[in-house]
């Protein structure tokens, strides 16, 4: 049988991280994300949880609540750690799918805020794709399809566009 404590405050703390993201309370989020985790810990080693999974849930709204905060290595940290979860179990159910699809966006988020526009462009675009798929809802659907347009065409307007091979300027011709 499962410490049902230690469960019952690490999904609370969970569902109360939830909630604070979509309040744009980042900083009370990122704690409690940070509290769901620890408890979670507490649980003994012989005990029947889905620790990966959980800690997966727990870094998605980590890595969105540090992104929104500026903590970008720390956000880009959890993301990676998320989505190794989440691109490893391939099709989620619903709500492992809008977590999966904020995590790819706080990824974005993160890169962008790294100067890392590349990176940062390609994940934007994985994300806008994921969105624009997804069936069901996700809390704030067309705010962050509009939002990830803007950075899209944003991060295309300052990309330095690359040269073909071989390309000479005209006046090189002259010399």
């Amino acid at each position: 049988m499962k410490p049902l404590r230690e469960v019952a405050e690490s999904y609370m703390a969970l569902a109360d991280a939830q909630r604070r993201l979509l309040e744009g309370a980042y900083e009370e989020a990122a704690a409690d994300c940070r509290k769901a985790m620890d408890s979670s810990r507490r649980m003994p080693p012989e005990e029947a949880f889905d620790h990966a999974g959980f800690d997966a849930f727990c870094h998605a709204g980590l890595a969105e609540a540090l992104a929104r905060l500026g903590s970008y290595d720390e956000a880009l940290l959890s993301a990676d750690l998320a989505l190794k979860y989440f691109n490893r179990r391939g099709e989620l159910n619903q709500d492992e799918g809008k977590l999966w699809i904020m995590t790819v966006f706080s990824r974005a988020l993160s890169l962008d805020g790294l100067g890392r526009d590349r990176d940062a462009l390609a994940e934007y675009r994985k994300a806008s794709e994921m969105l624009a798929e997804r069936k069901g809802e996700t809390p704030g659907r067309e705010t962050l399809l509009a939002e990830a347009a803007g950075r899209i065409a944003e991060l295309e307007r300052s990309a330095k566009p690359e040269k073909p091979a071989g390309y000479k300027a005209w006046w090189e011709f002259w010399s």
